[in-house]
């Protein structure tokens, strides 16, 4: 089993960027841009190493290595997007890697892109300024645009091998992780489990009852075997049902508008561990959105359009503005969800002014844009 953290820590120790590995400070899929580049990058790197693992490290500046770390990235369907806008797309993965001198929001993303075995893989349909049936392949860091008459061969195999057997488990990495994680959590009751013998998933959380159940804040989730942050979040509630083959995770978000909020199920997560030494995560949206009076919401959509507008203009804010400022995000997207389809739009464009105004102000902003990835991805 490799260890992912060992795994970053060798590929960053190799040569710069090349056929099978590239490295990115940061990874914005949710505007057509980064989303375009991301694809760019997934199809060069499949054509360039047909028969290997080919590695994407995300959170890393590209001048020094230096680890800066990106927001946990909890999304299951990107190869949902691989799949849409690639043909003969590779399967992929996306991995949050913790690492001890980051906080605990932040982790270096991987993405591991398997083996196509020879097959051209090539853009969908257009996307950004690329159009559709642009093949890529990797000229050393560069992912360029080639021509539909390419050769490919197989130069990867004995680096990468090499590569990913320096990365691999052993049980000190394995007891150094679960100590590391319970000294860490410590104020949020942590518990481990061992899965088929040979699996070692740690979680913490602040406990709550409630209705006779039990629900958890703050909660992290790591697979310690792989160093993987399987989940985290800082806002939501989340209730967690563990058994001898499986843990299962049901995730809440909290949502309404003026002062009546409740908590709705988004997503359940199942982690099925199986005796061949192998796991299995299968992700089930259960979000249904909450519908509201349209005069409702088109008064709540006129007054983020001003507050948006009055941030633009420098302009101060009394205490029910702020108080609105601070809900601007869920209620725009409350009201994306009601059919409103310009307030996500309206959202994106804020952004800026967001994140300078208020760093609360601005999670919430990311915190929706999760939501809206997650329905839109399903």
């Amino acid at each position: 089993m490799i260890n992912k953290r060992l795994l970053i820590k060798n590929l960053l120790a190799h040569n710069d960027e090349n056929s099978f590995y590239d490295k990115k400070l940061r990874l914005n899929i949710g505007e057509k841009e980064g989303k375009a580049k991301f694809l760019k990058h997934v199809c060069a790197l499949s054509n360039s190493n047909p028969e290997n693992n080919s590695y994407i490290v995300i959170g890393v500046e590209d001048e020094d290595n230096n680890i800066v770390g990106i927001d946990f990235f909890d999304d299951s369907k990107i190869q949902n997007l691989v799949n849409a806008y690639l043909q003969n797309p590779p399967v992929i993965s996306y991995e949050n890697i913790p690492f001890p001198h980051l906080p605990d929001h932040l982790v270096v993303g991987l993405v591991t892109i398997r083996p196509n075995h020879g097959r051209i893989c090539s853009l969908r349909k257009n996307i950004w300024k690329y159009y559709g049936g642009a093949i890529f392949l990797r000229d050393g860091s560069m992912s360029m645009p080639k021509d539909f008459d390419i050769k490919i061969e197989d130069v990867n195999s004995e680096i990468v091998a090499s590569i990913e057997n320096h990365a691999q488990n052993n049980i000190e990495l394995t007891l150094d992780g679960v100590f590391d994680f319970f000294s860490n959590r410590k104020d949020y009751n942590p518990n481990y489990k061992v899965f088929k013998e040979y699996f070692v998933v740690c979680w913490a959380g602040k406990q709550k009852k409630g209705k006779g159940n039990i629900y958890y804040s703050r909660v992290d989730i790591e697979l310690i075997n792989e160093q993987v942050k399987l989940f985290y979040s800082d806002l939501d509630e989340v209730s967690i049902e563990v058994n001898e083959n499986s843990f299962n995770i049901v995730e809440y978000v909290h949502l309404g508008l003026h002062d009546s909020f409740k908590y709705y199920p988004l997503e359940e997560v199942r982690i099925e561990f199986r005796d061949n030494a192998s796991y299995e995560i299968q992700s089930k949206l259960l979000f249904e959105p909450p519908r509201y009076d349209k005069k409702t919401l088109y008064h709540i959509y006129n007054t983020n359009n001003s507050l948006i507008q009055r941030l633009k203009q420098n302009l101060p804010l009394n205490k029910n503005q702020q108080k609105d400022l601070k809900n601007l995000p869920s209620t725009y997207l409350l009201c994306y969800l009601n059919n409103f389809e310009e307030a996500i739009v309206k959202l994106e464009e804020a952004k800026p002014f967001l994140k300078v105004y208020n760093k609360d102000v601005y999670q919430s902003y990311k915190e929706s844009m999760r939501i809206l990835r997650k329905v839109k991805y399903n």
